[in-house]
């Protein structure tokens, strides 16, 4: 099963965080997405302008509280920034990666 196609499972009690060579080998699956301080994925969109910006960041809202599972976002004029880690486990878990590449799959209107 495709990271995309996955379920987001909520982590209740802190879960597991992923072991370095097993993030970098879900990045593969991923576009554009880094590793920051062994700790979240981030990725930084660019847009044309601001409305881009927020129409996408809009269905990504739609898509996280569909999973249950929100990373943080920053938008401002032509770009958003998304974090993603898991508070309770302290880094990134199997679900975060899963996210990301849920959206990855979120067609920008105007990128």
């Amino acid at each position: 099963m495709a990271l995309k196609d996955e379920v987001c499972v909520p982590c209740r009690d802190g879960g597991s965080t992923l072991e370095a060579e097993d993030i970098t080998a879900l990045l593969a699956e991923l576009t554009d997405w880094e590793v920051v301080d062994d700790h979240h994925l981030h990725r930084r969109l660019t847009f044309t302008d601001f409305a881009s910006a927020l129409a996408w960041l809009n269905r990504a809202g739609v898509l996280c509280e569909e999973q249950g599972h929100h990373g943080d976002f920053s938008v401002g004029w032509g770009y958003v920034e998304i974090n993603i880690h898991t508070h309770k486990a302290g880094g990134i878990t199997r679900a975060d990666v899963a996210l990301a590449a849920k959206l990855d799959s979120i067609q920008p209107s105007n990128q």
